[in-house]
């Protein structure tokens, strides 16, 4: 896959080096020459010095026969500008905007582009570690509204079955570590001493699974 990003900062360079080291074709624009230096030295891809809402700037960092495009600068306005342009005139098939701004990745969402905001996604991750603490989130998805949870099997649920811990549409039992080998688990299966398994719970659901679960709030 052919990706041009806009933005050497943190996360541009971050998404630069994931995306090549994964084999992808990486072509990183941005306004400052010396944005390379963030690149690490095995950076397999291609820098274009220039604004990444200029046409001609786009055109030579290969904007035609890109699959993706990233919007990463450190300004939500020329991210905007610039990954509009990606999607609207240059029909490129993937394009991600990254904003600040939470109030306008709403908006921008809304016509059609996919953002990502860390200010909301960062707000909902602090509150979620300060409401449930006896829960380790590992992940996020979308805004924070689906988590993935890793628990140790407490007492209360050994011999019980995982369909007694689901919820369907909110609480979801997706794996479960049993010496050593993970396994998918169906309705049925039953929780052993020892047993380390991941679920998928709607972010709105977690006081929910900690009634199921027997902790109490803090």
């Amino acid at each position: 896959m052919k990706v041009i990003i806009m933005g050497c900062g943190r996360v541009g360079s971050q998404v630069s080096m994931l995306m090549s080291e994964a084999g992808h074709e990486v072509v990183v624009i941005d306004h400052d020459a010396n944005a390379s230096r963030r690149l690490a030295p095995n950076f397999k891809g291609r820098m274009v010095k220039g604004l990444g809402f200029d046409k001609n700037v786009l055109i030579e960092a290969g904007i035609h026969q890109a699959d993706a495009f990233v919007a990463a600068s450190a300004s939500d306005n020329a991210n905007i500008v610039a990954a509009r342009i990606a999607r609207n005139i240059f029909h490129v098939p993937r394009v991600v905007t990254r904003l600040y701004d939470p109030m306008r990745a709403d908006i921008y969402e809304r016509l059609g582009l996919t953002t990502i905001s860390s200010t909301a996604w960062g707000a909902k991750r602090i509150c979620q570690v300060l409401s449930h603490t006896d829960l380790d989130i590992l992940n996020t998805f979308g805004r924070g509204d689906v988590s993935i949870v890793e628990l140790e099997v407490p007492p209360q649920l050994i011999g019980r079955s995982v369909a007694q811990l689901t919820v369907p549409g909110e609480v979801i039992v997706i794996s479960i570590t049993r010496d050593d080998k993970a396994f998918i688990p169906v309705p049925g299966t039953e929780f052993h001493e020892g047993d380390l398994f991941h679920l998928s719970v709607l972010t709105t659901a977690m006081d929910r699974l900690e009634e199921l679960l027997g902790l109490e709030r803090r």
